[in-house]
């Protein structure tokens, strides 16, 4: 059978049916009741409007979770502020008990003079994970192993709902990072280390998120973030400094805000680092000049946590909190998470009546936060009803997030067919990731380091339980065999004991739970530990299969070779260990790819588009030396390994020859020629051959998902546009010159010429 696909240049997005919407405000209707409200506010309730306050402030001291109505009071009555952001002591409320905390801030904000709602903010990243019993996906970078739009769509779609089941209308999500370093402790939160992959998934996630009326009681605002070149970080550490060319910045990071403001983004959360010595929040050139000018942007832009306050305190380029209030907002901060005092409040206040900031300036950041407000509906529904959203943590979502976590799990290596194993065979699990449901999901689950996922997620299956479900406990022996960071031989000893009792070995290795600075490392290998019970094992003579349970590619090469597989979950969310037993059993095929190289070395930490002179081995320029070849990753981007086969032939081009202005179209069949059926991600790849700046050896340009019966073929039609073959170059412009270009797709190769 022979099918014929078109793929569109932009991913196809869809919004949800069956779901009643509301009827959607006009822009020129909200234009005018935003200019209408912020006639009649008083300057002291504009600048509340701009302050960002944590609900824990408002909390009663020695009693987490209680409001303060005094506290409350002050904060909405007296400082009029605007916003609430993150979740009440002691974390992940109940959907019952998330209305309580809304309704009593809105019943708070309505007793105000104009009765302006409180926009509430969540850090909702993979699911609305700060609320019981919701449905948690894969983290985002097992969503962008998937190279599936429609799953980065969908889940967006859900956590929206489940989200606004809260009655929060605001998530500080899609993480639209860039990492350059691997070891950095935020990869997990990105789509990985391609510009255009990530353009493309962040796109569909804002569209999922936001919908076809972003006031719908189905739908939130989205929050971009971390605007910008937050992920290239010199040191891999966390909210430390980078060294980014602005020619670079435009190529690849820009690119990626762009799209996501293209689909509708309604905010944009600014970088806690800083970029060539200048910190992002005091940035004129790269929040007003270029986010908002250049890019038209006309949503809000949040700070992070304590940023303004820390360009006095850790950046030392303001030497007092005034003048970095000062800073923050003419460089175009238009709401501060201040977000534990009123300092903000009380020092732009000043600012303000000293002539220091303009009042065009106050007023352009409060229509912006007016018009969310507006946008949102939250005038008119600030507060969800329950009985609304009977479909919260349905069997219906959890099924879609299984199928999520299916997809994004990587098979990065089959030795001899190992996989799929036999259901007859006993087996020994061990691991310090194999039974913990806090390795499953990462940070940002139920609380900030995700600490309480055992806890929450309790009724979800580990690793080790998902597999005892599926062949049955008496085929699966268990033994930690170590801990992420102690050495301890005796466990290692009965590890291997058990080992000899067993046909085969699941390792199951990883990284403990973490996001932001706790998470940053020094040594981006595996821990010592665990390489020590890899050896160790791989002494029994048993076939081993490497599972990683990981957020960063932790490097393995002080073992691999000895592994017969290796298998990347991510953070494959609450539906990981069960999606994983299903792979390793052959019940699900896998079909996720590598979204960044996977490193060998600590200094061999190429990008996959890298340059030519970083892939140089054999063909160094003295031909009397040996040299250990440059460009050597355990995995590359894009691998991934199926329980079948693909074979790619066809591929044409409608030219050969092509103007400045021309389209490019680009075919290829793909053939399943396997015996089972398979998902295969087809990745059109294109390389400048020559260019005066230095050309990358191959950049991603298009891709699409199919699945595939047993010899079934399938064309696919990709278009390639005039942009798709620029570059930014040392004037910032974007151009693309004569000459040769390559097109790779799997193993066909064409070229065509740039006249």
């Amino acid at each position: 059978m022979k099918k014929t696909i078109l793929l569109f240049v932009l991913s196809t997005f869809y919004f949800h049916s069956g779901w009643s919407q509301n009827t959607k405000i006009p822009n020129a209707e909200i234009d005018k009741k935003v200019s209408e409200l912020l006639s009649k506010m008083s300057i002291e309730e504009k600048i509340g409007q701009m302050t960002q306050m944590t609900v824990t402030s408002f909390e009663a001291t020695g009693k987490p979770g209680v409001f303060d109505m005094e506290k409350l009071r002050e904060g909405i009555q007296k400082y009029a502020i605007g916003s609430v952001l993150n979740v009440p002591n002691p974390g992940a409320p109940s959907l019952k008990r998330w209305n309580e905390v809304i309704a009593t801030i809105q019943k708070e904000a309505n007793k105000t003079r104009l009765k302006i709602p409180v926009l509430y903010g969540i850090d909702a990243i993979h699911g609305s994970s700060y609320t019981a019993g919701a449905t948690l996906f894969p983290q985002q970078i097992g969503i962008a192993a998937t190279f599936n739009t429609e799953i980065a769509r969908k889940g967006a779609e859900i956590s929206a709902y489940e989200t606004r089941a809260a009655s929060i209308p605001w998530v500080f999500s899609p993480d639209l990072d860039m990492p350059r370093n691997p070891a950095w402790s935020r990869i997990w939160e990105s789509f990985g280390e391609d510009a255009y992959l990530s353009s493309q998934m962040g796109a569909a996630m804002v569209n999922g998120f936001e919908g076809n009326d972003v006031g719908s009681k189905y739908n939130v605002a989205s929050c971009m973030k971390h605007y910008i070149g937050y992920g290239s970080t010199t040191t891999g550490k966390d909210r430390t400094p980078s060294i980014i060319p602005e020619r670079v910045l435009r190529q690849f990071d820009l690119t990626i805000y762009q799209a996501a403001i293209q689909a509708g983004a309604k905010s944009v959360m600014v970088s806690s680092g800083e970029i060539n010595g200048t910190p992002v929040h005091a940035s004129k050139h790269l929040i007003t000049d270029i986010l908002k000018n250049e890019l038209g942007f006309q949503g809000v832009v949040v700070t992070d946590w304590k940023d303004i306050i820390y360009l006095h305190t850790r950046h030392k380029v303001a030497e007092t909190n005034r003048d970095a209030v000062r800073i923050a907002v003419m460089a175009g901060i238009d709401m501060s998470m201040v977000p534990e005092d009123y300092t903000f409040y009380t020092d732009l206040l000043d600012l303000v009546a000293k002539g220091e900031v303009p009042m065009s300036r106050i007023d352009d950041a409060v229509s912006r936060i007016l018009r969310m407000k507006f946008e949102l509906n939250l005038f008119e529904n600030p507060v969800s009803n329950a009985k609304d959203y009977p479909k919260f943590g349905s069997q219906e979502f959890i099924d879609i997030a299984y199928n999520a976590a299916a997809e994004s799990i990587t098979l990065l290596k089959n030795n001899a067919a190992i996989l799929p194993l036999n259901k007859s065979e006993k087996i020994l699990v061990t691991g310090p990731t194999a039974n913990s449901m806090k390795t499953l999901n990462g940070g940002w689950s139920y609380n900030w380091q995700g600490e309480n996922s055992d806890t929450y997620a309790a009724d979800k299956m580990t690793i080790l339980e998902a597999l005892q479900n599926k062949i049955g406990t008496e085929n699966v022996l268990y033994t930690p065999g170590a801990d992420l960071a102690n050495f301890d031989d005796a466990a290692i000893d009965k590890a291997v004991a058990l080992a000899q009792k067993a046909s085969k070995i699941i390792l199951c290795l990883g990284e403990k739970n973490y996001t932001e600075t706790p998470g940053d490392i020094s040594n981006l290998y595996l821990s010592p530990s665990q390489v020590k019970l890899a050896l160790a094992l791989s002494k029994v003579n048993k076939p081993i299969i490497l599972v990683l349970n990981e957020g960063r590619p932790r490097l393995i090469s002080d073992f691999e070779d000895k592994m017969e597989a290796v298998i990347q979950c991510y953070l494959a969310g609450n539906e990981g260990g069960r999606a994983l037993a299903e792979i390793l059993y052959g019940d699900v095929n896998p079909s996720g790819r590598l979204p960044y190289n996977y490193p060998r070395y600590p200094n061999s930490l190429e990008k996959y588009n890298r340059k030519y002179t970083e892939s140089l081995g054999d063909e160094e320029q003295n031909n009397d030396a040996k040299y250990e070849k440059s460009y050597s990753p355990q995995f590359e981007f894009g691998t991934g390994l199926s329980y079948t086969t693909f074979a790619y032939s066809n591929l044409k081009i409608d030219k050969t020859t092509i103007t400045h202005s021309e389209d490019v179209t680009v075919s290829v069949t793909v053939t399943n020629t396997g015996k089972v059926t398979g998902k295969e991600s087809v990745l059109l790849y294109l390389s400048d051959v020559y260019a005066s700046i230095t050309p990358e050896v191959k950049a991603l340009k298009r891709f699409q998902k199919i699945s595939l019966d047993p010899n079934e073929s399938k064309t696919l039609t990709f278009t390639l546009h005039p942009k798709d073959l620029q570059f930014v170059n040392n004037d910032l412009k974007w151009i693309s010159e004569k000459g040769t270009f390559k097109i790779q797709i799997g193993n066909q190769i064409q070229e065509f010429l740039l006249q």
